[in-house]
Order: structure tokens, then sequence, then C-alpha cells
């Protein structure tokens, strides 16, 4: 903020003349220069935009040759979609894999006759154990074509997931000097009850009636966990530690005892003694993993790599499929990622109700797959996607594919679906309903000397956060969140065809892997996303499957400039931050989250970061 005193003068010498120089004459004229140059820098930004996409056809070095290698480097968030873009907080490229558009890519590749293999550079990469289960399954079917992919771990530290996707690759090396965790699953809560009391700030908590599962708000009355919440949280931890040794011991050939040991016993720390216990195949300078490349090309030393980026093969399909007449499509992906809300970023009801009217109200599409990747969110927002959910089924069928998560209000979405799959490695469940009030006048008044007072027709006219909730009000807000758990609960019931008791059993708001929500009922069959749209097809009676995306996942002129930006190494090492300004981010965004929830929520009862 800035502050002018009334018709300031500025003073200057000529001579020995003191003149005054009217504060006018220096302000207007900077003003009109700044706002000029800016005008003028934006407006040569995006001439240089405009030739870069305007150049960006294809050339020479968009053309798959024959004997090619496909790079894949798997460093970013993978999403259900693509995208590209500036983050506000952070000011650096934000880049986005999607996950679609990978599956596409290994499955153009194991029929193309130009490519020989692909070779998988791996660090740091950020997504669920779901969507790590569907690239890793990718690999497998990839490899199903007799060609061979090779993983390299590239980073100074080689994570769980990391490895774990990487351990489907026929070859599986690591960089000589980095250390490695493989020390099975584990997660850390916070809990608020200590802060708040110090603030004096007080969390009015309401559950649905029976929600004892329903962890979310414990940290604001607890300062541990609950029993509810931690046999939950250990059985769908030891639950996926299982997924993922069953998976690593069928392609590394180890027994799962054995991997299970090695965990406990902390045996493998660096790359090196991930090599004597069979889990790498080797370590090896990036030159050194390269040669062995060339080997398997038959190829000489002296010779180069004819290297092809696998995002730019994988567009490249996707483009291909674009310019073909959508008419012909008849089967509809709808992608439906992120938190629940009405509008704005996350899975907005404004957009996927929008996606899924066009799909239903489309004549040539013949049945719909909505793929779910949601923790939950607003229960107003839920109501109104599993509307038209409901709709689309009525008239089309829709089958559900559950990503990395897919639950409370994801899987409110869901019920209607004619067959649910989820991975075994996802998270759903979590059916049930909660709210949080916090009250601060005590906080307001005996930190800060702040006091109100109220005037209002009636009792209840006014409600504020400075107002502690009577025991009529409290009793109110809990029969509208029991009232929308049973409506939950019915919901469940008509679409999975349980009784109410029955979905009661298995609700309480607790949370489930996709191998146990199997067991009981809460989902069909265990797949991904391509054995979804498998079984549509067969469903739909389709001979030939052709897809459509919604979103269709174009590419903008400003992400295919920031995607050529990104394929510079240099400068993608320069853009990227450092670990702690990361997690720093990470924390603001989960901050800046908190206060756009309003209403009740259908929502998982904890942010899932599992390491």
């Amino acid at each position: 903020a800035y502050t002018f005193v009334e018709k300031p003068n500025y003073m200057t010498t000529q001579g020995n003349n003191t003149v005054k120089i009217k504060f006018g004459k220096v302000f207007w004229p900077a003003l009109i220069a700044i706002i000029t140059s800016s005008i003028l820098g934006w407006i040569v930004f995006f001439i240089i935009l405009g030739g870069i996409t305007a150049g960006s056809g294809e050339s020479d070095a968009d053309t798959v040759k024959s004997n090619t290698v496909l790079h894949l480097t798997l460093s970013n968030a993978v999403a259900e979609v693509s995208s590209s873009s500036i983050n506000p907080t952070s000011f650096q490229l934000d880049k986005k894999t999607g996950l679609a558009a990978l599956l596409a890519g290994f499955k153009s590749a194991a029929t193309d006759s130009d490519i020989e293999g692909i070779f998988i550079e791996i660090d740091d990469l950020s997504c669920g154990y779901g969507n790590a289960r569907e690239i890793r399954n990718a690999i497998n079917q990839f490899e199903k074509s007799g060609k061979w992919v090779m993983a390299y771990h590239r980073g100074e530290l080689i994570g769980l997931k990391e490895y774990y996707i990487a351990s489907a690759a026929n070859k599986n090396f690591g960089f000589p000097s980095s250390t490695m965790e493989f020390l099975g699953l584990g997660t850390e809560y916070m809990f608020f009850k200590g802060m708040l009391d110090k603030l004096e700030v007080e969390a009015q908590v309401i559950r649905g009636k029976n929600n004892d599962f329903k962890s979310a708000v414990e940290p604001y009355f607890l300062d541990k966990m609950s029993d509810s919440s931690k046999m939950q949280v250990q059985r769908y931890l030891s639950s996926l530690w299982l997924d993922i040794r069953e998976d690593i011991s069928k392609d590394r050939k180890i027994d799962i005892t054995q991997l299970n040991s090695i965990a406990e016993n902390q045996w493998v720390r660096r790359a090196d003694d991930a090599v004597k216990f069979g889990l790498l195949d080797g370590t090896g300078y990036r030159d050194e993993i390269e040669s062995k490349i060339k080997k398997l090309l038959k190829i000489k030393s002296s010779e180069s790599v004819n290297y092809f980026s696998f995002e730019k093969y994988s567009n490249k399909a996707l483009k291909a499929d674009r310019r073909k007449d959508f008419s012909a499509s008849n089967i509809a992906v709808v992608m439906a990622e992120g938190e629940i809300s009405t509008n704005g970023d996350g899975m907005s009801s404004e957009k996927v109700c929008k996606y899924l009217k066009e799909a239903r109200e489309n004549k040539n599409i013949k049945i719909i797959v909505l793929r779910v990747n949601s923790p939950g969110g607003s229960a107003l927002a839920s109501d109104e996607i599993w509307r038209e959910v409901k709709l689309a089924n009525q008239s089309k069928k829709v089958i559900v594919s559950m990503g990395d998560v897919a639950a409370s209000g994801g899987y409110y979405i869901a019920a209607p679906a004619t067959r649910i799959f989820a991975q075994k490695t996802t998270i759903t469940g979590s059916i049930g309903v909660f709210g949080v009030i916090p009250f601060t006048g005590n906080m307001l008044q005996n930190k800060l000397g702040l006091t109100f007072d109220r005037v209002g027709t009636n009792s209840s006219s006014v409600m504020t956060l400075n107002k502690k909730l009577t025991p009529k009000e409290f009793g109110i807000i809990q029969e509208e969140v029991d009232g929308i758990y049973a409506q939950f609960l019915s919901i469940v019931a008509n679409g999975r065809k349980m009784t109410t008791e029955q979905v009661n059993r298995v609700a309480r708001g607790r949370v489930w892997t996709g191998v146990d929500a199997l067991s009981i009922g809460l989902v069909d069959e265990i797949g991904g996303l391509q054995d979804a749209i498998k079984y549509a097809q067969k469903t739909a009676k389709i001979k030939t499957a052709k897809v459509r995306y919604w979103p269709a996942n174009d590419e903008s002129q400003l992400e295919m400039f920031l995607n050529q930006v990104m394929e510079d190494e240099e400068t993608s090492l320069h853009m990227k931050s450092n670990k702690m300004t990361q997690e720093f981010i990470q924390y603001y965004e989960i901050a800046n989250k908190l206060g756009s929830r309003t209403g009740i929520l259908m929502r998982l009862p904890f942010d899932l970061k599992i390491d």
C-alpha cells in the first residue's frame, strides 16, 4: 500500500536555484511507461509463442524410424489427463502426465514394428498405488509382445513406489550411489487439538450416526488415533503391502516372505544392496546403461541409439485419433479426478455433469466408462454427479473404473453404475458424512480483546463462528448429517442391490482396499481402466471399439510451448524446486483447500500420502 501526501512536490536543483517538480509530472509518465512496457512484453511473448507453435508441425524429428527405442521419463505427477501449467504459488512449471496417454503409448508401441523396446528413467514420481499398478500392468502387457523394457533409477533416492513400477521391467538398474528405501508402508497423522486448546478454539464436530471410522475429524478433538481409525489404517496398509509384494514377487522371482524380511530387517539401504537381494539387476552410470541398450539393439558401441520421446509418441497417437471423425465413436470415457466441488479446480460437478450429459445424449455412444479418482468432497456436488450417472446408466449403462482412490463422495457417484472395477490397491469405501464448525469466540476475546454482540429476530437468526452452537442448533445439524448418511446408505443399497443394514455394516466411514471391497460387495471386479473399457465393449456388443474421452484433452498453444520447454532437460532441472519448497507448497495447498470447503462433506477421512 502506498500513501501520498496531498499534492506533493519533488525538489531538484538547477545551478543555484531550487526548482519544484509536481508529483504528477513524475508519477503518471512512469506509470504509463511501466504499463506500456508490460503490454509490449506480453505481445512479444505471444509472438514468440505463436512462432514456436506454428513451427511445431511434423518434421523428420517427429517421425518414428526403424530400430527405435521409446524413451519414457517418469518424474512428474501422474494424473488422469495430461496438463502443463505455471504454478502460481511457486512460479514454476507444473507438468502432469496423463495415465490414459501412457496406456495408449504402451498399447500402440506393442504392435509398432519400428519400436524395439522402451527405456524408462524414473525419479521422484508422484502418483498413488492404483495408478502405479496401472502403469506396471501396461509394462507387463507390452512385454508380452516379445519386446523389452529397461528401467533405470537415476535419482538420489529409489523410493518404494518408483521401484514398484520399475520392477515390472525386464531389466531394472540403479545409479551406483543411489540410496534405496524398501521399508514397507507407513503413514503419519497430525493432530491439532493441543494447538486449538492453546488458542482457545473449540472444534464442534458432527459425524453421521455410527460413523466411528470417519476419522477426518479426530485431529480436532483427539491427540492420537482412535482404535477404530488405527485398525482400519493398519488393515488397508497391510493389504496394500501384500499386493505390492505379490506383484514384485511375480516379476522378480523373489518369495513374498523374503521381501517382507528385507523390509523388516532394513537389509536394503543402497542400490548395491538391492542387487545382492535380487531387487535390481545391477547398477551403472548413464553411459553404461546405454551400452546395455546398444547390446540389445545389436549395434556397435560407436553408433547412437535412436531414441524417440515416449510422450511425443503417445500424444501423436492420441492426436491421430482426435483427427478421426468423432461421430463414429461408440464408447465414452469420462475422466472425473480430484476433490469434488460444485465448480473450480478438481472434480467440478458443473463440468462432470456436462460431460456425462453430452455422452448420454450422443446417439453414437453406446456405453460410458466413468473413471473416478477422488477422495470425495461436497455432498451437494456429489449428489449432482450421482444424478447424471444414474440417468446415463438408465439409458446406456455406465461402467466405473476406480483409480488411486474412489472414496466417500467418490464412491457415492460410482454407486449407481452397472459394474465397478477397482485395482487391488485402490482406496475406496469411506461411506460416511461429517462436518466441523469451529468456535472462535473465546480466542478472539481472550487473545485479541475482540468481543461481539448480536441482534436478530429469532434465536438462531445469527449463525457465526464467534457464537457457540446451542444444544438445539447442534441437534438440528446432527439431524441433517444423519439424514445425508441415511441417504448415502440408501443410494449404495439401491446401486449395489443390498439392504441398508448390509451397507451399514461395511460403511460407518470405514476405508477399504479394492481387494477387500470386492469381498464385501462394494466393487464387482479387480482391474484397471483398459479392463473396464474391454468389459464395456463386450457388454454393448461393439465389434470395433472407438473411444472418445471427455474432456478431449486437446493440447493448448500454451501447453505445447511449456512442453517444449520441459523437454529441454537442462531447463527442466533449473525449473525444479527443491524438496523443502515442494513440501511447503503441498502444505500451503492443503491449508488453502480447508478454507474453501463449505457445507456438509462426503470425503475421505484423511489426505492420503503413503510412503
